[in-house]
């Protein structure tokens, strides 16, 4: 019952949350350490990927453990400690990559962390699915601010109103998910995805991140001179004299971040 958390020789960071015996639903000392975590992916020079699963071979997670939040709301004036245990997909900035493994059921909360990930890896069983409506709320934590910028909207509102749920053949079909594969080969191809990404460079792999998130509320004429103006500050670091340089004599190019 944790949030485990480990860092290979490559720089990339594996968050499992461990609590198969609830289907890795989390209670509120499950999100204070993943809010933990992922402040550690953000704040660690050492990471440069990170890949978040769960434990066993049912679920990715389900989300918020219903038995303890619906039953025993928080007090209303927790609404405004906006800043107070931050998740990837409740606002907090993380620019390093983020690499979703699902292995199972991904369901409310675990679709919206889903949503708030830059690359997705499903296994065949797993299935994915906005059912709050059923339980007489909404997705929270980026729910339903999401759902439309990733699916077609007829297929989003499909999974926000009636709650129902699509297997991982669908998730691709629509582009949920980046690639189906089989449940023993999960965490091989997600290490494969975090390690192509962790051999580039890191502060322009960054950079390339926030731009592109940012242009989504930036218009064309405002995200261009950014970006420019980004690049050349990038041109100045010692990994874009790198680059060339391992180019040039044909060998791997040894990034530093700096």
């Amino acid at each position: 019952m944790s949030i485990d958390f480990k860092v290979s020789d490559e720089g990339v960071a594996l968050i499992t949350i461990n609590r198969p015996e609830r289907l890795n639903a989390m209670d509120a000392e499950h999100y204070e350490s993943l809010s933990k975590a992922w402040c550690t992916v953000r704040d660690d020079s050492a990471i440069r990927v990170a890949i978040v699963t769960g434990a066993g071979e049912r679920s990715f997670t389900t989300g918020a453990d219903i038995k303890s939040f619906l039953t025993a709301p928080p007090d209303l004036s927790d609404m405004w400690l906006t800043q107070r245990d931050q998740l990837l997909n409740r606002g907090l900035e993380v620019w390093k990559p983020v690499i979703g493994a699902v292995n199972g059921y991904c369901l409310g909360g675990g679709m919206t962390l889903l949503m708030a990930t830059d690359i997705r890896i499903a296994a065949t069983h797993a299935t994915f699915s906005l059912a709050e409506v059923k339980r007489g709320i909404i997705p929270g934590n980026g729910g339903t601010q999401r759902v439309l910028d990733q699916l077609p909207y007829a297929i989003g509102m499909e999974m926000l109103l009636t709650g129902d749920g699509i297997d991982a053949t669908t998730a691709e079909r629509w582009g949920l998910v980046n690639k189906v594969v089989a449940p023993e080969a999960l965490l091989e191809i997600a290490y494969t995805y975090a390690k192509k990404i962790a051999a580039n460079a890191p502060l322009a792999v960054q950079a390339a991140k926030e731009l592109a998130l940012r242009s989504r509320d930036t218009d064309l004429t405002t995200g261009l001179r950014i970006e420019a103006v980004i690049n050349r500050m990038l041109m100045q670091t010692e990994d874009a004299k790198e680059g060339p340089a391992a180019f040039s004599a044909k060998r791997t190019p040894d990034f530093k971040g700096r």
